[in-house]
């Protein structure tokens, strides 16, 4: 046995010493702290379904760790992944973010801003909408706006059940009727403002503005009576 311990003892000191003065350097390295936008990522949501809720789309981290491990971290290799599969519709909080980083061995998380997001999930839904045409300005004088269409004059709205509830029309962008003394067609965008919903086909429409002449001569006046 103790010829096992004296053998080769000077590579074995030196080992030891290598070992020793590795370990003084890494529990002795100064540890630092360092800021990150990481990305937030959705992943696997169910079919027939949508988020419904304003989700941050980068997270605030702060990180710390020995300083030669932080340097091996690049911004581009951290994200926070959430998995939604199997959900239903409604609200659902993942908390503990931190848990989800793809972080290095020996580094850990001291900040994190939102540490928490609700996913609010909703059906999606299809309306269909009247287009309201916005008109602005006046026809020359002695002239007068007849009748106004818009072909087609509805539009398919597509998005979460519960906003769709609240939209009544779509509308034009404003066609401006100064100075004009004839009849005109003309394609315009159509405005819609919704957060969690859309257009699902249509995104113009044709409208067709009759404009017709007004008899501005006076009124002949009746011969009077002898």
């Amino acid at each position: 046995m103790l010829k096992l311990i004296t053998e080769n003892w000077a590579l074995k000191l030196i080992s030891l010493v290598f070992a020793l003065m590795l370990w003084f350097f890494i529990m002795g390295e100064r540890r630092l702290e360092v800021s990150y936008r990481v990305p937030l990522e959705l992943q696997n949501l169910p079919r027939e379904l949508m988020v419904a809720n304003e989700i941050p789309s980068m997270v605030d981290v702060r990180i710390s760790g020995p300083r030669t491990l932080l340097m091996k971290v690049s911004p581009n290799d951290i994200s926070i992944t959430v998995d939604l599969t199997g959900l239903r519709p409604g609200l659902t909080s993942f908390r503990r973010l931190e848990e989800r980083l793809n972080l290095p061995s020996g580094l850990r998380v001291t900040r994190l801003s939102p540490s928490f997001i609700d996913v609010r999930l909703e059906r999606i839904q299809q309306k269909t909408v009247p287009i309201t045409i916005s008109l602005t300005g006046e026809p020359m004088t002695g002239f007068q706006v007849g009748s106004v269409r818009a072909v087609p004059d509805q539009v398919v709205i597509e998005g979460s059940e519960n906003e769709l509830k609240n939209i009544s029309n779509v509308t034009t962008d404003e066609i401006d009727l100064d100075g004009v003394n004839s009849s005109f067609s003309v394609i315009v965008p159509l405005r819609h403002r919704g957060s969690h919903s859309w257009m699902k086909d249509e995104r113009t429409t044709e409208i067709q503005v009759e404009v017709e002449a007004v008899d501005l001569s006076p009124p002949q006046e009746q011969g009077q009576s002898e």
